[in-house]
């Protein structure tokens, strides 16, 4: 066996690897464009960097967030050279909460911005364009949010409880006591929150608090140990004084202290109620969300003689408002809890023509029983990851018009070359600002069998 050669040093065949760019540096850089995500693109030194908070043309100083290869990300630190585009931002946290990344962009830019997104998305991995597109589908550009996720985190080494939302590029928490885009009801809750779990006797045991505006208001706290009686005493009056119902979770489901609470929302062009518990999936924008059903409605034609599919079917947003034009609505959810609540839901607003089943709908479509007659026309909302498996088979239902809500325009482009090639037509499209300040895109198309 050969001896071993120690002490010798390869270099790869590639030459001599880059030196990594450390987390914390500051970089002047010159923006040359807009990636899809609003973060600006800058180039320097054979290295490609996305910068949270720049604009096309700016000169800024940005710091690095992290580095992987030659990508780099960053946030604007400094502006030296600003874009005629931009605005002040409207949030004192801006830069640092990273729950905002595109407001120092005027509201009608944005919506140019993810106008954009969604185009380019058709063209460039369907190869297609809507024969229509349909206007931006807007409401106001803040206090449009009824639900939140509050980060609650204990710190052992300063013994400080932080209680904030997420930073830029970490995981650091920022405090926060006043965010815009919050509904005016949630607005005092949010400011006075931290000081109030501050006073509570185990804050390492603590997790997130969520909280929701509705029929009522909701204050939600995740913990990880049981609560002591002056704890729940301090949380019953701190919600008392907000009025605002107090949902606690700890083993098992979230549960309301007061189990006789009703909690939802209404759709109010349709005169419904839907119930609705902290951890549903909810349309955070209330607003854009009832302009969002009736498009929806408008897009898929519904006639009463109609057997209607609708997929992802929630709480039953869509699966509802249907029911009340049509013969039959077949209503599928992969999350059993949520089929259960949308068929409560259907049966305490006296609609009795709703069928719901649960599936997996991340797997191809088998024979089930409930499309085996088929149907007039389908309607899906499904998560980030699109619903490859499941538009596969959508010819074979016989459905002649397809309306297909997408959080995600890279996947439903992605859907839309199997729809084609199904031997349907992309007749109309547009976006759906659901989140305002943000580059998160929301879409609608419709699709006609030729």
């Amino acid at each position: 066996m050969a001896k071993p050669v120690r002490g010798l040093r390869f270099q790869p065949s590639g030459g001599s690897r880059a030196a990594q760019i450390p987390v914390g540096k500051k970089q002047r850089l010159t923006i040359e464009r807009l990636a899809n995500d609003g973060r600006g693109i800058a180039f320097l030194e054979g290295r490609t960097w996305f910068v949270v908070g720049a604009l096309a043309g700016e000169e800024v100083e940005a710091r690095v967030l992290g580095a992987h290869g030659k990508v780099v990300e960053a946030r604007t630190e400094r502006v030296f050279s600003a874009s005629d585009l931009r605005r002040p931002a409207p949030c004192a946290h801006a830069g640092r909460c990273g729950g905002c990344s595109v407001q120092h962009l005027p509201h009608d830019e944005q919506l140019a911005l993810k106008q954009r997104m969604l185009a380019e998305q058709l063209s460039r991995v369907a190869g297609v364009e809507p024969e229509e597109w349909a206007p931006p589908l807007s409401g106001p550009e803040f206090g449009y949010r009824r639900r939140a996720r509050v980060a609650v985190r204990w710190d052992a080494k300063a013994k400080k409880l932080e209680v904030g939302f997420r930073a830029a590029g970490s995981q650091d928490i920022v405090a926060i006591d006043e965010c815009p885009v919050l509904v005016q009801p949630l607005q005092p809750i949010m400011s006075r929150l931290p000081a109030m779990l501050q006073r509570l006797s185990k804050p390492q045991a603590l997790g997130h608090v969520e909280l929701f505006s509705g029929s009522a208001i909701a204050v939600l706290l995740r913990h990880m140990a049981p609560l002591s009686a002056a704890d729940l005493e301090i949380l019953q009056a701190f919600c008392a004084f907000h009025e605002a119902q107090l949902w606690l979770h700890g083993e098992g489901e979230p549960q309301p202290v007061d189990p006789d609470e009703a909690l939802g929302y209404r759709l109010e062009p349709w005169n419904l109620q839907l119930a609705y518990r902290p951890g549903d999936f909810v349309q955070v924008n209330a607003g854009v969300n009832e302009a969002m059903v009736a498009q929806a409605l408008e897009c898929l034609a519904p006639q009463a003689d109609e057997r209607v599919l609708d997929l992802f079917c929630g709480l039953g947003n869509f699966a509802l408002p249907l029911a009340q034009k049509v013969r039959e609505v077949v209503a599928v959810e992969g999350v059993a809890t949520m089929v259960a609540r949308a068929a409560e839901n259907a049966a305490s607003n006296n609609l009795h023509n709703t069928r719901f089943f649960q599936a997996d709908l991340s797997q191809p479509l088998s024979d089930a029983e409930w499309a085996r007659e088929g149907f007039s026309a389908v309607l899906l909302d499904p998560p980030r990851d699109g619903a490859f498996e499941v538009v596969r088979k959508l010819a074979s239902l016989g459905a002649k018009r397809l309306v297909y809500v997408s959080c995600n325009p890279a996947t439903l482009a992605r859907d839309t070359v199997e729809l084609v090639r199904q031997g349907y037509r992309l007749k109309r499209a547009g976006i759906l600002d659901m989140f305002p300040q943000t580059a998160h895109v929301e879409a609608m198309a419709l699709f006609e069998a030729s």
